[in-house]
């Protein structure tokens, strides 16, 4: 069975509106959003590997975008996201487990490398060698750092696709890597400021966080709606708006 061609847009996100988006729809139920954001990642890291992660994701999109349509939605209904076991579970691990299969090397490379300097000194330190195994360390990092954050982004839109568009895992993730490399910059600035609205909720005893998780989530819904379009969504919610009338 083939794949349905699902189009999507280029360079469609823009980062703050999409934050903007995100608060607007949530605004009017944002405690409801709250307490669902926090059940979801409880339960989500309940179990290692992320197993419960991707229905949770699926509940909170699933939220979303019924609330979007303008249709009602209660709290019992993010468990609906296990509708969505399986597909959620694939891409789950196509997503963590390439991260831990580069993230684990790393670290092993990285004391590895330096108790082999340390040891190779002996009793004569040389720091300025010290120095540069260093720097060549940093450099190794944030090349990893850089490959995690490419591979986070290209699975921006796998859960989303997989509610919305009833797509399969594998299907959900490598429509998703396309899209999300065709709006690459936007989604990185969005996740850049989303990131520190993040940073500003952990200074607030990390209470803040939670209250922060409504708009990560809801702008990634926003940028999904700005590239792919809502299935199902009302055709008088993408009418432009009536002409003025004279009296």
């Amino acid at each position: 069975m083939t794949t349905p061609q699902i189009p999507y847009q280029r360079n469609a996100v823009g980062p703050a509106q999409c934050i903007t988006d995100a608060w607007e729809l949530v605004k009017p139920q944002y405690w409801l959003f709250v307490g669902m954001c926090v059940v979801a990642m409880l339960i989500g890291t309940a179990v290692p590997l992320g197993i419960l992660l991707g229905p949770m994701m699926c509940g909170l999109y699933f939220m979303f975008f019924k609330l979007r349509r303008g249709e009602p939605i209660e709290f019992a209904m993010l468990f609906k996201g296990f509708d969505f076991f399986g597909p959620s579970l694939v891409a789950t691990l196509l997503h963590i487990v390439p991260i831990l299969a580069i993230v684990l090397p790393a670290y092993i490379f990285f004391y590895v490398s330096l108790i082999v300097s340390v040891a190779a000194m002996g009793n004569d330190p040389n720091p300025w060698a010290f120095m540069g195994v260093l720097a060549m360390l940093m450099l190794f990092f944030v090349f990893v750092f850089a490959v995690i954050i490419i591979v986070s982004i290209g699975f921006t839109f796998a859960y989303p696709l997989i509610v919305d568009r009833r797509l399969k895992g594998l299907d959900a993730v490598k429509l998703s890597f396309k899209a999300a490399m065709a709006n690459f910059w936007g989604l990185l600035g969005m996740m850049l400021l989303t990131g520190l609205l993040g940073v500003a909720g952990i200074a607030l005893c990390y209470v803040g966080l939670f209250l922060v998780l409504p708009i990560s989530y809801g702008a990634i819904a926003a940028a999904y709606e700005r590239v792919f379009g809502l299935a199902h969504l009302s055709e008088a919610s993408n009418l432009p708006p009536p002409p003025p009338t004279f009296n």
